[in-house]
């Protein structure tokens, strides 16, 4: 569908006009006034997703130690599970690795997870308030990574006590982290814009992010996997980035060009996607809901 309003002479795509909704060929709008009306509206993103976290009861001593105990013991829980298995045999090393793999994946999956609830959830305000639709997927991947903050204390803590490399080194996960946010902005896109079309998507994606959390060098290392089942592991979108992270946080050392090349390839392949995908469906939305 698409909007058919009256408006003034230079007026822009969102001021306060009546829009007629009205059949139309799916495509995207000019993006220069579109990224400018975004970016004015950036607030708008950042309120909301501390909104959600307040909903969260994340404005709470509980609800911020609730933050970060839930990935905490899930570690725990894991780690005790690879120690069952590899009959005790890892040791605190292995400890930070999981963690650190463990806090990288739940800031993607929270991201994709409550990004795909975003516009099916923001009904209301998608029919009553003109605003570039973008901004509810990115508050979502906002409260995502401001959840991820917090365990990162968590990680530093266990750092220490493994005995890992301190160092220049460690400033590496810097742009590793911003690619992996830049991959979950793209892949809570495309979730968001897939669930107005298919609502079983929710229902989907805690299985689908379960066995993309085993596919993913978490539970494990990298140099451990198979051969047999190096081609699942080289086409995981997570893995060179995660690597990447590993190696530097983990290894103490610089990560790797490949690693990063093929990471940012993954981060911006995603998000570019992710954002054209959404971009030009985002005009009938407020029709689907």
């Amino acid at each position: 569908m698409s909007a058919i309003a009256e408006r003034r002479p230079g007026a822009d795509d969102f001021g306060p006009e009546r829009h007629v909704y009205e059949p139309h060929r799916v495509g995207l709008p000019p993006l220069r006034p579109y990224l400018r009306e975004l970016w004015q509206r950036r607030h708008f993103a950042f309120e909301l997703a501390r909104t959600n976290l307040r909903a969260q009861h994340f404005n709470t001593a509980l609800g911020q130690l609730w933050l970060v105990l839930n990935p905490l013991l899930l570690g725990f829980v894991y780690f005790a599970l690879v120690e069952i298995i590899g009959r005790g045999n890892r040791g605190t090393e292995f400890l930070a690795h999981l963690l650190l793999g463990l806090f990288a994946f739940r800031l993607v999956s929270t991201s994709i997870a409550q990004g795909a609830r975003s516009v099916v959830g923001g009904g209301k305000l998608i029919l009553n308030i003109p605003f570039p639709r973008t901004l509810l997927p990115l508050a979502s991947v906002m409260a995502a990574f401001m959840r991820f903050l917090p365990t990162l204390v968590v990680y530093a803590i266990v750092h220490v006590v493994a005995g890992l490399p301190v160092g220049p080194h460690l400033l590496w996960a810097v742009p590793i982290i911003a690619l992996l946010t830049l991959f979950a902005t793209g892949a809570a896109m495309l979730a968001a814009t897939a669930q107005v079309y298919f609502r079983d998507v929710t229902n989907f994606l805690p299985y689908f992010m379960r066995i993309w959390l085993y596919s993913t060098p978490v539970l494990y290392y990298a140099d451990e996997v198979p051969g047999r089942f190096e081609p699942v592991l080289a086409a995981n979108p997570l893995y060179p980035i995660i690597g990447a992270l590993s190696d530097v946080v983990n290894q103490g050392q610089n990560p790797s060009f490949g690693l990063l090349a093929w990471g940012f390839l993954w981060a911006a392949g995603v998000f570019v996607l992710g954002a054209l995908f959404f971009i030009s469906r985002e005009r009938e939305f407020a029709v689907r809901l």
